[in-house]
Parts: C-alpha cells; sequence; structure tokens
C-alpha cells in the first residue's frame, strides 16, 4: 500500500481526485462537510449527492472529521476557492506544518484579491505549495478516462517528485514551476467559459466563439503577468487546455451558466436552481477588483461582470464589446 493521502473537499471534483489515487493504491481519506455525502461513500459506495452512478473504490474513505482527513503529508484541497481561508484555519497552523498542499479549486478570494497559494502562506508558512490544476471535468477522471493536468509548485524539482506522485496512465501531469501561472490559468478561464456560453446562448456562431476564445487567452495571459506569472505557462494544460475543455461543453457550470444567460434567463435565476458552486461567478468579482488595482485592462472580463454582478443588459454590453477601437493583436 502506498502512502495515504487526504482530500479536503467532497464534491464532485473532489470525489474524483479521490477514485484516481485509490485506484492507485493509496488509502484515501476524504473530507466532506456532509453527512449525506459521508454516509453515502461509506455505505453505497457512491458520491449519490456530487457524483452518482460512479462506483467508487474501496480505498475511498469517507468522514466528517476535517482532522482526520489532514492526517496524511499530503493533502489536496478541493473546497471552493472562497472557503479555503476559513477551512485552512480550521484545520489549524500545527496540523498542517510541514505538509504538502496541493490547491485544487480553481479561484481567486474576492475580498483581497488573493491568489489561493497566498492565502496557504499566510496560514501555513511551513507548508510546502503546490497546485494542480487543467482540463478534467469530475465524471470522466473518475471513470479512469485519459487526463492531462499541469502540477506547478515553487520549484520544478517539488513538481515533478508530485507528479510522480499524483499520476497514474490515465491522470498524466505535466510539472511547472510557475505557481502564479498555473492559479490564473485556472481561475480566470471560468469567467471566459461564462463569455462562451453567452455567446453561444446568443447563437452568435462558432467564428464569433473563436475569436472571444483567443481575446480571452490574451486577457489570462495579461492578468498572469501583472501578478508574476509567465504567459508561457498559459499556452499548456493550465490555460489553454482548461478553456478549451471549459468554454465548450454543457457539462461545465461555467459555460451552461452562461448559455442560459444568453438565452434570457438571469444569473440570479440560474444559480438559485444549482447547488454546485459556479466559480466563475466569483472569480468574475475577484477579477474585476484585481484590474482596478493592477491597472490592467480586460474588456471580456469587465463584460462578464458587468452582466454578473451590476446586471447590465447582455445585447447591449455585447454591443460596447464590438463597437471599441480596432487595435493591435497582443
Amino acid at each position: 500500500m502506498k502512502s495515504d493521502i487526504g482530500i479536503i473537499g467532497g464534491g464532485a471534483w473532489g470525489t474524483a481526485l479521490a477514485q484516481v489515487q485509490a485506484s492507485s493504491g493509496r488509502n484515501v481519506f476524504l473530507w466532506a462537510r456532509e453527512a449525506a455525502v459521508v454516509n453515502a461513500i461509506n455505505n453505497e459506495g457512491e458520491n449519490i449527492p456530487f457524483l452518482p452512478g460512479v462506483a467508487l473504490h474501496r480505498n475511498v474513505m469517507a468522514t466528517l472529521d476535517l482532522q482526520e482527513a489532514a492526517t496524511p503529508e499530503t493533502i489536496l484541497l478541493v473546497t471552493p476557492a472562497q472557503h479555503t481561508r476559513s477551512v485552512l484555519q480550521q484545520i489549524g497552523t500545527d496540523k498542517l506544518a510541514g505538509k504538502t498542499l496541493v490547491l485544487c479549486a480553481k479561484g481567486i478570494e474576492i475580498e483581497t484579491g488573493e491568489l489561493l497559494s497566498d492565502i496557504v502562506r499566510e496560514i501555513t508558512p511551513q507548508s510546502t505549495i503546490a497546485v494542480l490544476t487543467g482540463p478534467t471535468f469530475a465524471r470522466e477522471i473518475a471513470m479512469g478516462l485519459p487526463s492531462a493536468v499541469t502540477v506547478a509548485a515553487p520549484s520544478l524539482e517539488t513538481a515533478r517528485k508530485l507528479a510522480q506522485q499524483l499520476g497514474s496512465k490515465n491522470f498524466r501531469p505535466y510539472a511547472s514551476d510557475d505557481v502564479i501561472g498555473a492559479e490564473v490559468g485556472g481561475a480566470v478561464k471560468n469567467v471566459l467559459a461564462i463569455a462562451c456560453g453567452i455567446v453561444a446562448g446568443k447563437q452568435y456562431g462558432d467564428s464569433a466563439r473563436a475569436a472571444l476564445l483567443t481575446r480571452g487567452m490574451s486577457e489570462m495571459m495579461r492578468l498572469a503577468i501583472a501578478l508574476g506569472g509567465r504567459k508561457e505557462t498559459l499556452m499548456g494544460m493550465c490555460g489553454m487546455g482548461d478553456l478549451v475543455l471549459t468554454a465548450n461543453s454543457m457539462q461545465s457550470r461555467n459555460f451552461s451558466l452562461g448559455y442560459l444567460v444568453g438565452e434570457g434567463k438571469t444569473p440570479a435565476d440560474v444559480l438559485s436552481s444549482r447547488t454546485a458552486v459556479t466559480e466563475g461567478v466569483h472569480t468574475a468579482k475577484a477579477v474585476k477588483n484585481l484590474m482596478k488595482r493592477l491597472s490592467v485592462e480586460l474588456p471580456v472580463m469587465s463584460a462578464v461582470f458587468a452582466i454578473l454582478h451590476e446586471g447590465k443588459n447582455v445585447d447591449t454590453t455585447i454591443d460596447a464589446l464590438l463597437s471599441r477601437p480596432f487595435g493591435d493583436e497582443a
């Protein structure tokens, strides 16, 4: 039996990651805050509330005890981005000291504009930080279908070791030492996926969506550079790969929300019918705050923010984008 691993977050993605690690021969302690999730996994071998229809490996052990799930030396943090700080505080600095914390959620804290790695450094500076992100749908990963992700850490050596530890034949991590770039890609692609969904819902055609994806990539790179990341990182799994997946499928909560908004529904109506977090809604607000702080111009992401959080009319907002002066391709 390989070393145990802890996973904090019992939603679809946390469960999929637990399945990958358990299938590789590890005992996995999976923390969920919902008793229904824990009972379903332990008694039925299935996360019925969030990932129904996928039989889970017997090595996946669900728990309501956060401290128990945080016992292993490597911990995957999969709670929604806006709850990462509070969960780390609940576990405690002493418990986390010296451990490897792999950030698997995708987002930016709204109140502070901080990346999740910044939050980890504040709360538990003696931990090793890493990021796991890329083009993945939870159900496909849990079923063992082939996929690839980025694993980023402050040193390439650490990233490579984690890639060996967490990877498998059908779950292939590519190592990077650009933690900021990886985080920006994983977070911002959700906002751009909402934009692409709106374009699809408006029936503007594939050409318009391709143009939006390309301009969105430019904005993603601009923000990454402003925060200290590298634009070439975004050409990998954590940027282009994740954007291509998330911005082209109704399996994506972000794309599907945008699609429904494009068809005429309000963001509030769509969100009220969902139990799972649509992270791009929160990230749009965080990115808007970052734009002001960093003096970075991001027109597409500004438009998404205006529609989601200011109640701006979709047609008027799109018209304003199309009326912008012609510019250089950069």
